[in-house]
């Protein structure tokens, strides 16, 4: 074959280009439909940018062209009479021109994308009704409209707030399942309950099946807390405004390097003991942590899939993974290093929670170090609410099985939020969810807040003598009017007494915690 002849091939395969309506219509189309950009991308697999960037006048090619003019048509046979909306204010430049924006970019600024809503949304953020798309996620502009996140009365965590709700405390009041916004169906369980009942319907099914027996019940729900954990989530995420992106492409420092090894992200774990206590014999209290998983899940999560990035600068609209150079830390003889023991020199990947808590200490307010130099990252638009209702939730049943000495759904809630995390990154116990990235943050959110509470300790005029893991700090002096005494997830619990000091054999190893997930106080 010649030159000319394959060349005739490739033009005899090249069909005419699918017909666009102008860009203004486009757009009037999608917003008739009451589209997010948001939505319309993930249809297509593109960025909410590249969306904005065809209604802007950029045309798509090829295949993706082809889905987008009969995405187009479909919504054109839809709405062939109806009046095109009032168009919502200018949009911002760099939003709709660039189409490498990431394709769940977080709405946590009014500075985004802003889009005025022909009729009120919930907010993804406090699921009360919003008149704005910010990045195509509705919410309110001002952060005060936000109401709080937390489950009143019955209302399930997850459930749409609306007018008629019912407030009263008899749980016949919980509106059903089928009454409640539904968003698109991810997995195969799909039997639906409020996550306010959720936990407890299925703790008495087990006893039920099992005839009470207290033993084999919790030994059944432990081993189904994995995909009762996804269930869970599955119900807390209804009638979000965005899907959570389960299985999106990982860099290689977040693969494991060999089958059995780790990846390249270092979490920061605590593992730190005062090298030398003050003079006398001490009365040491080792403190527990509630909780701390659960309280971790409260970290900002990046959306969509990590994007690269080099330079210096730091955006708080974004999360992921950061190569650093750690500043140094001159303060080991009475605080723990916030990047944990590490003895090598240099650079290192850390996590959100982890530049954030250095970014922090390196502030006016604390100035305990410099700030860590940051040479490049991998982030994506993230919000710190992603996990809420999924946490409030367990939180809820947690509190309610503690006040009702109900030990059984106790260790059930607490297997489901701590295998939800170890289970989220390379896992043959968990396929629904590949987020080795979230992962590595809701760990070191944990490992974040028990360094944020022995420097809470210190600042109060305690003497911090340990900190270990997640959960695990021993301190010197009145802790009780430091930190309140309970089991709930704002308070701590005493572990143990002991003695250190001069002329005291050190039995501190006997209380040594390794702040694993599997064996975490509650």
């Amino acid at each position: 074959m010649s030159d000319f002849d394959a060349i005739d091939a490739l033009l005899a395969d090249v069909g005419p280009q699918a017909e666009l309506p102008p860009p203004d219509v486009r757009r009037e189309l999608r917003e008739q439909a009451r589209l997010s950009k948001a939505q319309v991308a993930r249809a297509l697999g593109v960025s909410p940018g590249t969306v904005g960037a065809w209604e802007g006048g950029r045309d798509p090619s090829d295949e993706i062209r082809a889905k987008y003019a009969y995405l187009l048509d479909g919504l054109a046979a839809k709405f062939p009479t109806e009046p095109a909306p009032e168009a919502p204010p200018a949009e911002d430049e760099d939003e709709t021109g660039d189409e490498s924006a990431s394709e769940n970019e977080a709405g946590d600024d009014a500075g985004d994308e802003v889009e005025s809503l022909v009729a009120p949304e919930a907010c993804v953020l406090c699921g009360a009704p919003a008149t704005h798309r910010v990045a195509g996620f509705a919410q309110h502009l001002d952060p005060s409209d936000c109401r709080p996140a937390t489950a009143t009365g019955t209302q399930p965590a997850g459930a749409q707030p609306t007018q008629t709700q019912p407030t009263g405390p008899a749980p016949e009041t919980t509106p059903h399942p089928a009454q409640r916004p539904r968003s698109p169906a991810k997995r195969a369980f799909q039997e639906q309950s409020g996550p306010a009942d959720l936990i407890g319907q299925t703790v008495q099914a087990a006893l039920a099946e099992h005839q009470g027996d207290v033993e084999a019940t919790l030994a059944a729900l432990l081993k189904r807390a994995i995909p009762d954990a996804m269930r869970l989530l599955d119900e807390t995420r209804k009638g979000a405004r965005y899907d959570i992106v389960a299985h999106p492409w990982i860099p290689d420092i977040l693969r494991k390097q060999t089958s059995k090894g780790a990846d390249r992200i270092w979490e920061a774990r605590p593992k730190w003991t005062r090298h030398e206590l003050p003079p006398g014999r001490h009365e040491v209290t080792a403190l527990d942590i509630n909780g701390a998983y659960l309280s971790a899940l409260k970290t900002h999560l990046p959306l969509g899939q990590l994007e690269h990035s080099a330079g210096f600068a730091h955006d708080r609209r974004r999360a992921g993974v950061h190569l650093i150079t750690p500043p140094a830390w001159e303060h080991e003889a009475v605080l723990p290093n916030p990047i944990g023991n590490r003895d090598e020199p240099g650079p290192l990947w850390v996590t959100e929670p982890t530049l954030r808590l250095l970014l922090r200490l390196s502030g006016p307010k604390h100035a305990l170090c410099e700030p860590p130099e940051i040479h490049e990252s991998y982030t994506s638009g993230a919000t710190e609410n992603l996990l809420e209702k999924f946490r409030v939730a367990l939180k809820e049943a947690r509190d309610t099985a503690i006040a009702a000495d109900d030990e059984v759904t106790l260790e059930y809630v607490k297997a489901m939020y701590s295998k939800f995390v170890s289970t989220m990154g390379e896992s043959n116990y968990n396929r629904e969810l590949y987020r080795p990235d979230w992962m590595h943050i809701i760990r070191s959110q944990a490992f974040s807040n028990l360094w944020m509470k022995a420097l809470k300790a210190h600042d109060e005029g305690l003497t911090v003598v340990r900190a270990m893991g997640t959960d695990e700090l021993h301190v010197i002096g009145d802790w009780h009017r430091v930190f309140p005494e309970g089991r709930g997830v704002t308070e701590v619990k005493m572990k143990d007494i002991y003695t250190a000091g001069a002329d005291v054999v050190d039995d501190t190893e006997g209380t040594e915690g390794t702040g694993d997930m599997s064996g975490e106080e509650e």
